[in-house]
């Protein structure tokens, strides 16, 4: 495999993974003084399913990387509106740091869905040109 298809092939799974894992530091904030055991680990849980929806998601994202980047696109396009009105209206944010927000949290999955696409067409190319020279 060439270097630059070599590399697109691993630059999503490995940026992936570290935007699950800054996600996951969200969850961080469930712990609350004088809660019981059980109210901790159930909110620990809650705050964990969106880690547990984006690892499912590279999963598939592994082996189907088509799938897997139009899934990441819309994710990362669909919670836009979730995350812009809960920092706008909950939070009282302004507009330019909601979009912010949303640039921090959502951008990095689209980026990883269109290197998934992208790594699965050159990868599809490199084998369709592979089984032509040596035919």
């Amino acid at each position: 495999m060439k270097p630059s298809i070599q590399f697109i092939h691993w630059a999503p799974r490995i940026i992936c993974i570290m935007a699950i894992l800054f996600i996951s530091m969200f969850a961080a904030d469930s712990f609350e003084q004088g809660n019981t055991i059980w109210q901790h680990l159930t909110s620990l849980f809650l705050h964990l399913i969106p880690t547990f929806i984006l690892t499912a998601l590279l999963i598939i994202a592994w082996k189907w990387e088509n799938l897997g980047g139009l899934l990441f696109i819309f994710i990362g396009m669909a919670s836009n509106p979730f995350i812009f009105m809960l920092n706008h209206n909950r939070n009282h944010f302004s507009i330019g740091q909601s979009i912010g927000i949303i640039a921090l949290i959502n951008l990095p999955f689209v980026i990883i869905g269109i290197l998934f696409i992208i790594s699965h067409y050159m990868l599809k190319k490199n084998i369709s040109s592979s089984l032509s020279k040596t035919l």
